[in-house]
């Protein structure tokens, strides 16, 4: 082997033990890597450990040296620190999208990022509710295709498990938004009528393919405020859309700022007891439950429909619990 390209392996050599056997409680003086290097066959000298050391420093590598007794060299920083690591790995445990086999991928990658030491600490299991995994473990490449697709301006072809067996659908997709602890791809169809902008659970999907048709439903996305479209749709279920006048007590303020955000004006009441405000909403049974779960605290006041709907709601629910 040349003597450049055995420096160049010698150095990738070096750097990798650095990476994977030190850290700030975990250091190595020069005969312990004079060694480790001999195991990998690269025989060497001390002082030009040394020389490696400092080329590796002069390359951004930041190797820093402990003095006195049981002192050594270590990496001292890396891309991702440990702390923010252990949050990258409660995340991508406690997403309940991202399959059991797929969560063990990436966090044994993630651990490669720091030194095997700190690495077993990644090894932390998240309580999320009882929530189970997905079963879907092709969801990232699905993601990735869907984004693929967006950032090209193509047709997407997929298919779409809702209510029996799965269907196929083409779609234009437009814009990918994360509720609920899921994704969902926000697309423009015109497959059948109604025409207009539906959205998707990508979880759901199977068989995602990108088409090289161009996207249609430009002009209707121009126009489409995400926010506003996420807020009025509870937990994604679809509805008739109306614009609905909430009635609340005043401690319900900040809540419904969380919920509907800084548009709403917030009319308070003479007495100040109360306030309220007007929101499109998708209506459904979901919506009627978000209201039911103030305990009264929230009132629709209009439209007369809505209300009704509510009312009926609530009578079934009561009919449902009677004592039988």
């Amino acid at each position: 082997m040349p003597k450049q390209e055995g420096q160049k392996s010698k150095l990738l050599a070096l750097l990798h033990i650095f990476e994977q056997q030190t850290d700030e409680n975990h250091l190595l003086n020069v005969p312990q890597l004079v060694q480790l290097l001999e195991q990998q066959g690269i025989l060497c000298e001390r002082k030009s450990v040394y020389s490696d050391i400092e080329a590796l420093n002069n390359l951004g590598y930041d190797i820093q040296l402990r003095r006195g007794r049981n002192g050594g060299y270590w990496m001292a920083s890396r891309t991702f620190d440990l702390a923010e690591l252990k949050l990258l790995v409660d995340a991508v445990q406690s997403s309940r999208v991202i399959s059991k086999s797929t969560s063990d991928k990436l966090i044994s990658k993630l651990e490669g990022l720091t030194s095997r030491y700190e690495g077993g600490q990644l090894q932390r299991q998240v309580y999320v509710d009882g929530r189970p995994k997905s079963t879907v473990p092709t969801l990232p490449y699905a993601v990735d295709a869907l984004f693929t697709a967006i950032n090209s301006g193509r047709m997407v072809q997929f298919h779409y498990k809702k209510k029996g067996h799965p269907d196929l659908r083409t779609i234009s997709p437009w814009q990918m938004a994360w509720e609920n602890g899921c994704y969902y791809l926000i697309a423009y169809q015109d497959e059948k009528e109604p025409f207009g902008i539906r959205h998707y659970r990508v979880d759901r999907m199977a068989g995602v393919k990108v088409l090289d048709e161009p996207r249609r439903g430009g002009e209707q996305f121009a126009n489409l405020d995400l926010p506003t479209y996420l807020k009025k749709h509870f937990n994604m279920f679809g509805g008739p859309e109306h614009r609905v006048t909430l009635r609340c007590t005043a401690d319900l303020e900040q809540a419904m700022r969380e919920r509907f955000g800084s548009t709403p004006i917030f009319l308070t009441e003479e007495s100040g007891e109360h306030f309220h405000f007007d929101v499109p909403i998708c209506v459904s049974d979901q919506f009627y439950g978000w209201v039911c779960g103030f305990g009264g605290k929230v009132e629709v006041t209009a439209p007369a429909e809505i209300r009704d709907g509510l009312r009926e709601m609530t009578r079934r629910i009561s009919e449902a619990h009677q004592a039988l």
